[in-house]
């Protein structure tokens, strides 16, 4: 496909299709960061109930310095990639816009609630945090299971707000299971399907 010009009509659509069809596609490589981060919460959120639970470990919160770990290895998979990427579409620069957003508010959500003392609203506001760019990436890359995982991190955000204990914890495992890990799973099936 030189020479754009000999193309027929039927050709051309079908040549504009394809390349749509394989940028929305490009999309299964965020399932990689999507797994890595429900994997973490998942694993971090578990160890920290069970610690707290069953363990006189006094420390059992430290298991979220994870988190810095994995956002290190986002930087540098993300650098990576924007050297590798020939492209990079308006919906790409959408969706990081929204996860920077969210982490922004995420960072401050921990200082307001450290500064004021009232981690009982922590947990409820966190799933609804969550829901956000998770329901906004699935609506812009069209992709149904993560805006289903944004609804599900809203619905626990209500959940949470009638928890007063440690068991809090442990609805991060349906959030991020639903929200990031299942769907993540999806794109990259639908990804090597393409």
């Amino acid at each position: 496909m030189e020479n754009n010009e000999s193309l027929s009509p039927v050709d051309s659509l079908k040549f504009i299709e394809s390349m749509i069809h394989k940028a929305q596609n490009r999309f299964s490589e965020n399932g990689t960061l999507y797994l890595i981060w429900g994997w973490t919460i998942f694993l971090c959120s578990l160890v920290q109930y069970f610690s707290v639970k069953f363990t006189s470990f006094s420390n059992a919160s430290l298991i979220w310095l994870l988190v810095v770990f994995v956002m290190i290895y986002q930087i540098f998979y993300l650098s990576k990639k924007r050297k590798t990427d020939k492209v990079t579409t308006y919906s790409d620069e959408i969706i990081g816009y929204v996860w920077m957003t969210f982490g922004i508010c995420m960072g401050l959500l921990t200082i307001i609630m450290s500064k004021l003392h009232i981690w009982i609203l922590f947990y409820p506001f966190i799933f609804l945090f969550y829901g956000i760019p998770t329901f906004l990436s699935g609506a812009i890359m069209r992709f149904k299971p993560l805006m289903f995982g944004g609804i599900c991190c809203w619905l626990l955000s209500i959940a949470a707000s009638f928890i007063t204990s440690i068991e809090v914890i442990l609805l991060l495992v349906p959030a991020v299971l639903f929200g990031w890990i299942i769907p993540a799973y999806l794109l990259r099936a639908r990804f090597k399907s393409a």
